[in-house]
């Protein structure tokens, strides 16, 4: 499944568990009905309108309610049952989970996962999982089905009891999985093939063992299609079935390869990556060996050594390396499904990840999946706090504030070991916030961490702490406005002058980051005094503190007003320019900084134009 679920709460009771189902489901959202459920991730009105929505866009649905109701909303849409997402009933009382769609596509693993979660009893009502153990459409991992229709003729026979033929072409691979069946034997009208070649049968089906490792190299630069067609060409001409790749491995200065990795997409399977010292302990079992490539790269062989290492010990080269003009490949076999998580490393991801004030409605879906899909998380602690239920199950790493070169550090190193690393920031986290030390880093130790430099590393957005005052506040910044952070820590305070300075003459509308601390209690004072030199003392200013969390904090004040003492670290101030205005109304007060909207639709009229 690549759709996050959605668990779907009807009632306040049924709130309560959809909570617990989601936290079992990393990257799930809890739904819940407007007017019956408070405080869910996601409202929705219309119960039918909204599940069929979700249903149609393949997202897998998780309803904590009666089971008639999902039935009943849904019936209408169901058509291709290969192509429907899961679809569970969980009980009120956490007691009962029932896969009723898509039992077979994850469904079933899925109850079976919420249920170990709940402590509830799983009810699995497909057959070939009851009465047989196992379902030949939906093999355990490191086995594929080579056409998944073709299950439905071989389970109805081992069901009825006809005697099914099995074949193992890979005798060493361990299929104790398939032991639930008593019809298996070495005769039968349909049959079970285990291989890792290609392999055709129309009385039966093919299963493909991930018993292959797929050993890429190439030049810097080599073009995608040229590497990913050798791939394609060499397993085909050996006769393997591309079903049993279990993953495409390289040396680890080409984990940033894009060919490599675009090899690995068109096969559906992950790349790993070995460094030079476990390439070339295994020069012994190489065909060919290149004195030119230990000179570059220090291992006499890239694709063969790759495969073999990722295929262990016991392993043979049955495909020795080919060429294109700027790549080569080789392919390894196992006695033993190959695991790929401990087939060498992966290639290390840090996702820089704004989760905005803290509120996990004002979360960003990208940053709710960049969160779920890591599995460390480095963060000031308050940060790791609020992302709540979505830690859950993370390794979690903690600092305090005035550590944030040691938090991007500890974050690279950890991406170096190949794993998927989460860097927590509120707010937005190329706003005053981690983004920035951390490519500051990679680009001052350019020389001495070329491990860094191949990480996968993307910035999320988040909701800004001036988008959140000014969204709170009306619409302040509706023309042109800088940010300017009152900290002289980092950044010499004649600097910081200049700079208000010089959007006090530009006539911004100006966020005020860090305004004070109990060291720095004058810059806001200066910053005022000089603003009041090129803009009147009514000018509308904003204090905003502690956005979108419990103790959230709003108060309106004017330029000639504002008064340090009412500010502190947790504050963004919000400085009108001299075209903002204030509404009064009945609840308080509404600011805005006009576009020029009305001299142009003035502009526009009958008169002007005549």
């Amino acid at each position: 499944m690549s759709a996050a679920p959605a668990v779907i709460a009807l009632t306040t009771r049924g709130l309560e568990t959809a909570r617990r189902v989601a936290a079992a489901l990393p990257g799930s959202c809890v739904h819940g009905l407007s007017g019956r459920t408070r405080d869910a991730d996601l409202e929705f009105s219309e119960t039918g309108a909204h599940l069929q929505e979700l249903f149609e866009a393949g997202t897998p649905i998780v309803g904590v309610c009666a089971a008639g109701i999902l039935i009943r909303l849904l019936a209408p849409h169901l058509n291709d049952k290969t192509a429907e997402p899961p679809v569970i009933a969980v009980t009120e009382d956490a007691a009962h989970v029932v896969p009723l769609l898509g039992g077979h596509g994850g469904g079933n693993e899925m109850a079976g996962h919420i249920a170990d979660a709940l402590g509830a009893d799983a009810v699995i009502t497909t057959a070939g999982d009851n009465r047989l153990g196992f379902a030949l459409d939906e093999p355990p991992a490191g086995w594929r089905i080579a056409e998944r229709r073709s299950a439905k003729a071989v389970t109805a026979a081992l069901l009825a009891g006809e005697p099914v033929a099995l074949t193992n072409d890979c005798p060493g691979v361990d299929a104790a999985w398939l032991n639930g069946a008593s019809a298996f034997g070495d005769e039968g009208d349909t049959s079970v093939h285990i291989t890792d070649r290609t392999a055709a049968t129309k009385s039966g089906v093919v299963l493909h063992p991930a018993t292959l490792a797929v050993g890429v190299g190439c030049e810097r630069g080599a073009s995608a299609d040229e590497v990913t067609k050798l791939v394609h060409d060499t397993l085909a001409g050996a006769g393997l079935a591309f079903k049993s790749i279990a993953c495409i491995v390289s040396l680890d200065l080409k984990s940033d390869e894009p060919a490599v990795h675009a090899a690995a997409a068109e096969l559906g399977v992950p790349a790993r990556f070995f460094d030079a010292a476990a390439l070339e302990a295994e020069t012994p079992r190489l065909a060919n060996l290149s004195d030119i490539v230990f000179a570059e790269v220090g291992c006499h062989g890239v694709s063969e050594g790759a495969a073999l290492a990722a295929a262990g010990a016991d392993s043979e080269l049955i495909v020795e390396k080919h060429k294109s003009a700027r790549a080569t490949c080789a392919v390894a076999r196992s006695s033993a499904i190959i695991d790929p998580a401990n087939a060498g490393r992966a290639r290390g991801r840090l996702t820089l990840v704004g989760i905005g004030p803290g509120d996990a409605a004002m979360r960003t879906p990208e940053a709710d999946a960049a969160v779920a899909a890591a599995g460390d998380l480095i963060g000031y602690s308050l940060y790791l706090d609020l992302l709540g239920p979505a830690a859950a199950g993370k390794r979690r790493h903690d600092f305090e504030l005035g550590e944030e070169e040691a938090r991007v550090r500890a974050a690279l190193d950890l991406a170096a070991e190949g794993r998927d690393v989460a860097l927590i920031c509120s707010g937005d986290a190329g706003i005053y916030a981690m983004a920035s030390p951390t490519y500051e880093l990679i680009d001052r130790e350019y020389e001495t961490r070329p491990d860094w430099t191949r990480l996968d590393i993307t910035v999320v957005p988040g909701v800004s702490a001036l988008q959140t005052a000014a969204a709170r506040a009306g619409a302040p910044l509706g023309h042109d406005f800088c940010a300017i952070s009152l900290s002289d820590l980092l950044t010499p305070w004649e600097v910081i002058r200049t700079r208000v300075e010089a959007a006090a003459g530009g006539d911004f509308v100006i966020a005020f980051y860090n305004p004070v601390s109990k060291r720095r209690t004058t810059q806001l004072a200066e910053a005022r005094d000089i603003l009041l030199t090129h803009r009147p003392a009514e000018t509308p200013v904003m204090l905003a503190r502690n956005l979108g969390r419990p103790s959230e904090g709003l108060r309106h004040t004017t330029l000639g007003a504002l008064d340090p003492a009412d500010v502190d670290m947790l504050t963004v101030v919000l400085v009108g320019s001299t075209t903002t205005r204030r509404i009064d109304h009945g609840g308080g007060a509404w600011i805005y900084t006009p576009r020029g909207y009305a001299k142009k639709m003035d502009a526009n009229t009958p008169e002007a134009s005549s």
